[in-house]
């Protein structure tokens, strides 16, 4: 068990600093809500950062990431993605683990999970899409299954979420999105 200490803070927003400029309509909004995780980062100190998801996930969100700091999994950081001015592909070139961004599906008119603060990406930088050609979505960034912050199908993180009914995008067919999961519904 880890003892108790004080975290590097990465983010300390207010939910309305973190929500400011979203497109999200107000039902969305009102469903959301801001917690504060905690997380071994890659100088091997403990961080807190900040995610906005939905009240519905709070619980799995909240409990996944006690999961995170146990197992001393490293995660670059974690800060709302209104820091990168609602761009997944600056907050992902960044490594930033985020998970509400209200926006539709690439290359489609359908709307993310992320849209409804039901999807998290963890280390995007690190857990890349990867095409069916084999093609990395993201320049200069690799999968190395085996290196630190990364995911596969034995991690027990990738465990956790499924086994309380989320989706890991490691298994997406024709792409694969490893650092994606979501919550159907």
């Amino acid at each position: 068990m880890l003892m108790h200490m004080t975290a590097i803070v990465d983010s300390r927003m207010t939910f309305e600093e973190a929500t400011a400029g979203t497109r999200a309509p107000r039902e969305i909004i009102d469903k959301l809500c801001l917690v504060d995780v905690r997380y071994r980062a890659f100088d091997g100190r403990l961080h807190q950062g900040q995610l906005i998801i939905h009240q519905e996930v709070k619980t799995d969100i909240v409990e996944i990431f006690g999961l995170i700091e146990q197992t001393v999994f490293p995660i670059f950081h974690v800060v709302p993605i209104v820091k990168y001015d609602w761009s997944d592909d600056l907050s992902m070139a960044d490594n930033n683990t985020s998970a509400f961004n209200y926006r539709s599906v690439l290359g489609t008119d359908r709307l993310s999970n992320h849209a409804f603060g039901k999807a998290v990406d963890i280390n995007p930088y690190l857990n890349p899409v990867i095409d069916e050609d084999g093609r990395i979505d993201l320049p200069g960034a690799s999968y190395v299954p085996w290196r630190a912050g990364t995911f596969d199908d034995s991690h027990p993180v990738v465990r956790e979420f499924l086994n309380r009914g989320w989706r890991w995008g490691g298994h997406f067919m024709p792409k694969k999105d490893y650092h994606h999961f979501d919550k159907p519904g």
